[in-house]
C-alpha cells in the first residue's frame, strides 16, 4: 500500500487523463470521471492537466481538453488504444498518464508513468455476467497492465482487496480514490416529473443497468410478497437492458403483480434527483459493486436504502442502509415492510443516510490524488 508522507514543496506536474469515459459510455465509470476532473479544477486551478476524449463539449475552466475523433473502421478500438493515443500522449511530453477505465494506458516511454484506475474485478470474478470478449481482454491484458502501472488506484476498500487478492505484486503501489458525493443529487419534489413517467406513489425504486450482477429477480419475488400483504406501492425499475437481461424480463412477466412493476427505462439524468426523492424506499439488490454509487445517490435525495450486505456497498451505506442476505427475498421482503410500517425507522435511517453521504467528498478526493500523483514524480 502506498505510505503518505507529503513535502512542502512538490514539483510541478503534467499530467494527461485519457478519457473516452466521458463520451463513450454513461455508467459509473463516466461520472466517476467527470466529478473527479471538476474537483481536480476547483481545488488546484494551476495544476497543468489535458484531457483527451473523443470530443470536447463541456469546457472546464482551467483544464486543457484535445478531441481526439474515435476512428470509424474495423480495429477502430485496437488502433485507439495502442497507437493512436500514445501517439499524442509521447508528443505532449507528459509526467504521468492516468487511464480510468482500468485498460491501458498502453506504449508509453519508461519516463512517463502509468497510473490505472480499478473500478472492479467483475469480468475475473463474475465471468459469465460478461460478454466473452470483455473477459478474455481482461485476462489477456490486465496481469500485464498492473504490471507496468507506477500506480494502481481503486474506489473503495473492497476493490483494494480483490486486486491484491488477484494480483498481489501490486501491494506496494496501490491506493485508494474513494468517489465523492455530488452536489446535483438532493431532496427535490416535482409531481411534474412523476407524471412524465407515468409513476405513481408511493413506489419503491430501483436505478440501474438490468441485468443478471443487479439480481433484480429477488428483488421482483420480494415485491411478490411485499404486495401479497395489501400494499400499495408501485415497483419503479428504471435503467436500460444490458447483457442477459432476459432472466429478470422473465421475472416480471411471471410475477402476479407485473402490472404494478413499471419498467421506464433509461431516463434523463437531471430528473434522478426527483425519482430518487420521491420514492418511499431505493432497493439495490446487486450482486458485486465496485463502489455503488446509486447506494449515495439516493441517500443524497434522503429516500431511505436497502441492499445487500455484500462487496463495497456495506462501505458505501454504512449504518444508514439496511442489508439483507444475498438472494434471500423473504429477508429482503421484512426490510421492505419495516420500513414500510414504521415511520421512526424510516426517519432515522434517512438522517444516518445524510450524515453517511457527508463522508463522501470529491474535493478531499481530488487533493489526496494529486498528493499521489506528486509523491509518484519526486
Amino acid at each position: 500500500m502506498v505510505v503518505l508522507l507529503v513535502s512542502n514543496t512538490m514539483p510541478r506536474i503534467k499530467i494527461i487523463i485519457l478519457g473516452d469515459a466521458l463520451d463513450g459510455q454513461y455508467a459509473g465509470v463516466h461520472y466517476y470521471l467527470h466529478q473527479l476532473v471538476k474537483a481536480l479544477d476547483r481545488i488546484n486551478p494551476e495544476q497543468e492537466i489535458i484531457i483527451l476524449r473523443q470530443k470536447q463539449e463541456e469546457p472546464i475552466k482551467n483544464i486543457r481538453q484535445i478531441a481526439v475523433p474515435f476512428p470509424s473502421f474495423s480495429g477502430a478500438q485496437a488502433y485507439r488504444f495502442f497507437y493512436q493515443l500514445p501517439k499524442i500522449v509521447r508528443k505532449l511530453n507528459p509526467d504521468i498518464v492516468i487511464e480510468p477505465g482500468h485498460f491501458g494506458p498502453f506504449n508509453l516511454p519508461n519516463k512517463i508513468k502509468r497510473v490505472t484506475i480499478i473500478h472492479d474485478l467483475t469480468p475475473l470474478l463474475f465471468p459469465k455476467m460478461h460478454r466473452w470478449h470483455s473477459q478474455l481482454l481482461q485476462k489477456i491484458f490486465l496481469p500485464s497492465i498492473l504490471k507496468k502501472a507506477d500506480l494502481v488506484l481503486t474506489n473503495s476498500h473492497y476493490t483494494t482487496k480483490d486486486v491484491l487478492e488477484y494480483f498481489p505484486f501490486t501491494k506496494e503501489k496501490i491506493s485508494e480514490v474513494i468517489p465523492g458525493k455530488d452536489p446535483f443529487f438532493k431532496k427535490k419534489i416535482n409531481s411534474e416529473i412523476l407524471k412524465k413517467y407515468k409513476i405513481s406513489s408511493p413506489y419503491l425504486l430501483f436505478i440501474g443497468t438490468i441485468e443478471p450482477r443487479k439480481n433484480l429477480p429477488v428483488l421482483i419475488k420480494a415485491f411478490n410478497l411485499f404486495k401479497k400483504e395489501g400494499f400499495e406501492h408501485q415497483l419503479v425499475i428504471v435503467g436500460k437492458k444490458g447483457w442477459h437481461y432476459e432472466e429478470s424480463m422473465k421475472a416480471i412477466e411471471i410475477s402476479p403483480f407485473k402490472e404494478e412493476i413499471h419498467l421506464p427505462g433509461y431516463v434523463d439524468r437531471e430528473d434522478m434527483p426527483v425519482l430518487y426523492a420521491m420514492a418511499e424506499q431505493f432497493i439495490y439488490p446487486s450482486l458485486y459493486e465496485g463502489f455503488g454509487l446509486p447506494v449515495l445517490e439516493a441517500m443524497c435525495c434522503e429516500t431511505p436504502v436497502i441492499t445487500t450486505n455484500i462487496s463495497s456497498l456495506p462501505e458505501v451505506g454504512g449504518k444508514a442502509a439496511s442489508y439483507f442476505e444475498n438472494g434471500n427475498e423473504r429477508e429482503l421482503f421484512a426490510k421492505m415492510n419495516a420500513l414500510a410500517t414504521n415511520p421512526d425507522l424510516r426517519k432515522q435511517k434517512i438522517k444516518l443516510g445524510l450524515e453517511q453521504a457527508e463522508k463522501f467528498d470529491w474535493e478531499k478526493t481530488a487533493r489526496e490524488l494529486l498528493k499521489r500523483l506528486e509523491l509518484l514524480c519526486l
